[in-house]
């Protein structure tokens, strides 16, 4: 059985008061053993951290309390070994960084497939785009089969990306996907705003996709960030090298 819980969760709602926040979820990270990162900021909240069974169940029920946070959903899986090695509270200008004003997933968010939806479209061939939104270094741990990367080597290069697409694209089906959903929250809307017609994110991203639907249509690994670097469609850890380990540092998000 593993001996560490691992979770990852977002959610773009406004939070005030940030430094005061920052201290209550260090305290309660701290004194429950917990290691990993959470990010805060105006926008809202993003948090990958593991621990202990219980102790993870009790963060979370605390993180719960907060205004905002009451519904905020968990992606759960497990590893033998602590995959963090500490524990940070930032606060940050946003919890995923893009650079594009006036992009607000919160109030105004392009429309999600369910991860069961999405199959039974491949399952069909259905004409459509899969995008992914991840960088290049990501993309080559694995993939859904024929999908077409963005080509980037960081998230803030996604917009220039965009316009580089096909011009034929903003009038066909797109279906964009990234590690756990958070990074399509804000490329659907620019895809949007950029005159794309029919754009659609995967809810909860490659890592809800594998535990709703296993690994069907998909090949390869999904790269995460921290220390299990890969996980199979069962969510267990690959042991798998870093494809570029100069390159895990920017865009840490789950």
């Amino acid at each position: 059985m593993a001996a560490f819980r691992n979770i990852s969760a977002y959610k773009f709602t406004p939070l005030a008061d940030l430094p005061a926040l920052r201290t209550r979820v260090l305290t309660s990270a701290d004194a429950l053993h917990l290691k990993g990162t959470v990010l805060l900021s105006p926008e809202g909240i993003n948090v990958f951290v593991a621990g202990r069974d219980d102790d993870v169940a009790a963060f979370v029920a605390r993180l719960h309390t907060v205004p905002g946070l009451d519904d905020l959903v968990i992606k759960d899986s497990a590893s033998h070994a602590q995959p963090f090695g500490h524990m940070r509270v930032k606060i940050k200008r946003e919890i995923i960084a893009f650079g594009v004003p006036g992009i607000d997933p919160a109030r105004k968010p392009s429309p999600k497939l369910s991860p069961q939806r999405l199959k039974e479209w491949l399952d069909e061939g259905r004409p459509v785009t899969l995008l992914d939104t991840r960088n290049d270094y990501e993309v080559a741990l694995g993939t859904f089969r024929g999908a077409l990367p963005a080509g980037i080597a960081r998230f803030r290069d996604f917009p220039a990306a965009v316009r580089r697409l096909p011009p034929e694209l903003k009038e066909q089906p797109i279906v964009m996907f990234c590690t756990g959903g958070i990074r399509c929250e804000k490329a659907g809307p620019f895809m949007q705003q950029e005159g794309f017609r029919e754009v659609f994110q995967l809810d909860g991203g490659i890592l809800n996709y594998f535990a709703q639907c296993g690994g069907e249509h998909y090949h390869g690994e999904c790269f995460v960030f921290d220390e299990r670097v890969g996980l199979d469609p069962a969510l267990r850890e690959t042991g798998a090298a870093p494809a570029d380990a100069t390159r895990i540092t920017g865009d840490v998000t789950p």
